[in-house]
């Protein structure tokens, strides 16, 4: 597919280049294509945050990177979207909280995992749990491929993120006694009502923040990041992030959405 150039005087040039990037990784075979159309439900509710990380989200970052320090066997959980668009620092931070990296699909297929995986230990990794036959375990109540993983990945973890994650993988691992941190712009979704942390946000401003945090939290003594767990309170985040979204569209009602999208592309 020929590649549309993209100004950088566009206004909305970072969202035309995401697009693109999945699109790329798409036609590689990384991205699924029901992954196309999950980022474009995830992109309208960004518009609604006004595409920036909220004061509340970075208090939910702050907590997911202390929940990673001070975890006995972390995992991330990687998609095709969440490689496609943040491998890097998927790789840095679980250098960071040494974390385990595991790849887990809803639309399995060994080409894939294997794609993946290469483009994983192309940004750095070491290692990548859960491809092909790795995935030998199973998730109890899950009826999908997401189901499998690594015996020695998720299976055995204590805490889990999962950018980008799906409900029932989500519901199904916190009965197994997991902490559950999950990336979702969407905070009535039903992984970010399950999850233990959830971080409303995009997941290329998310994770890079994720990684800055873990890198100022990581010399700190495992009373204090466990008590910055034990005091966030994953209702109230949400809470406060519908609320934000509320807010912001009562003003733009006020104000004039036309108004403030002509002075925004102005800046």
């Amino acid at each position: 597919m020929k590649r549309t150039k993209i100004s950088p005087e566009h206004p909305r040039a970072e969202s035309l280049k995401i697009r693109d990037k999945l699109i790329e990784e798409y036609e590689k075979g990384i991205v699924a294509k029901p992954g196309l159309l999950a980022h474009g439900r995830g992109e309208a509710f960004d518009y609604l945050l006004g595409e920036r990380t909220t004061s509340n989200a970075h208090k939910a970052i702050k907590a997911a990177a202390s929940l990673l320090l001070a975890a006995k066997k972390p995992v991330v959980s990687v998609n095709g979207n969440a490689a496609a668009l943040v491998a890097k620092d998927i790789v840095r931070l679980a250098e960071v909280t040494k974390a385990e990296i595991e790849v887990n699909l809803f639309h399995r297929c060994t080409k894939r995992e294997e794609t993946i995986k290469k483009l994983l230990e192309e940004s750095g990794a070491k290692e990548a749990l859960g491809v092909g036959e790795a995935a030998s375990a199973r998730i109890p109540e899950i009826a999908s491929d997401r189901r499998r993983v690594d015996p020695n990945g998720i299976l055995e973890a204590d805490v889990v993120l999962v950018p980008l994650e799906d409900g029932d993988r989500t519901e199904a691992l916190m009965k197994m006694g997991k902490k559950v941190i999950a990336i979702d712009l969407n905070p009535l979704s039903r992984t970010s009502q399950f999850a233990s942390i959830t971080i409303v946000d995009n997941i290329v401003r998310a994770m890079p923040a994720l990684v800055r945090t873990a890198k100022e939290l990581r010399r700190e003594d495992r009373k204090k990041l466990e008590k910055l767990t034990k005091s966030f309170d994953n209702r109230k985040n949400l809470s406060e992030a519908i609320g934000f979204i509320n807010q912001r569209l009562s003003r733009l009602a006020e104000k004039g959405v036309y108004l403030t999208i002509t002075e925004k592309s102005r800046r």
